[in-house]
């Protein structure tokens, strides 16, 4: 990737890791900015759950000389909500968001045939981890309508065919020959996918010292800050990240 920052972790692989799973997710990251040049767009995709809207019960008094910020710490809480981001390797863009109070298998479907309308006729790498909404019976239908193909043979979730459980979607979900297809980081590799650096920056600059008066003006706040973000601070991030392991 090119230069940007922050930098991702740097933290090798114990010898008894899936090497072969993160060599895979590294080579596309490498990947992308060439890929992106040829017409398809690789996505870190990820969801960012259970954001409290929470209103201050008095208002914050700014900092003056000898004086910190003053921000109360009682709230009212006014619900939670979704964000469910897309972070485009190979520009640093936050691309077709989406806020909502869900996060089920209808939702991402949902989220995903948005994001892919933004440009229909390129190609879609998502990079994601192992959730079953990422996974689901409903996805695998929905990226079989944009890869055209039949959906009668594909079976029945439990029973048989692509939809009969986790890992044979998960195979047709990763074809490489597909239009719109996935990677998927290895369990308990999070810190693999870049959007969930993404979400620490929204949650340091807009939510830790925000004050909500409902979730419509958190959801509001949100999105103007992606905006802004992707205006002017969005910028590749620099993977130094290789997959070597450590042996021990």
């Amino acid at each position: 990737m090119t230069a940007g920052s922050p930098k991702p972790p740097t933290a090798p692989l114990l010898a008894t890791d899936n090497i072969s799973e993160h060599d895979e997710v590294c080579a596309c990251y490498q990947a992308a900015p060439a890929r992106l040049a040829a017409g398809t767009h690789t996505v870190c995709v990820g969801e960012m759950t259970g954001i409290p809207a929470k209103e201050r019960i008095a208002p914050t008094k700014p900092m003056r000389p000898g004086q910190a910020e003053m921000v109360e710490f009682e709230y009212t809480r006014h619900g939670t909500q979704c964000l469910t981001g897309n972070f485009e390797v190979g520009t640093g863009h936050m691309i077709a968001p989406t806020v909502q109070p869900t996060r089920d298998e209808k939702d991402f479907a949902a989220h995903l045939e948005q994001t892919v309308a933004t440009d229909p006729k390129a190609g879609w790498i998502f990079v994601a981890d192992n959730r079953t909404t990422h996974v689901s019976a409903t996805l695998v239908l929905l990226v079989a309508g944009m890869c055209g193909t039949p959906t009668a043979p594909l079976g029945k979730k439990g029973k048989r065919g692509v939809l009969k459980s986790v890992a044979t979607r998960k195979a047709f979900l990763t074809e490489a020959t597909h239009r719109v297809r996935f990677v998927y980081v290895p369990k308990h590799t999070s810190w693999l996918n870049p959007v969930e650096i993404w979400f620490s920056v929204v949650a340091r600059r807009v939510l830790r010292r925000g004050n909500f008066r409902s979730t419509g003006d958190r959801r509001e706040k949100i999105l103007a800050y992606i905006g802004y973000y992707n205006r002017t601070r969005a910028k590749p991030y620099k993977w130094t990240y290789t997959a070597r392991p450590l042996n021990v």
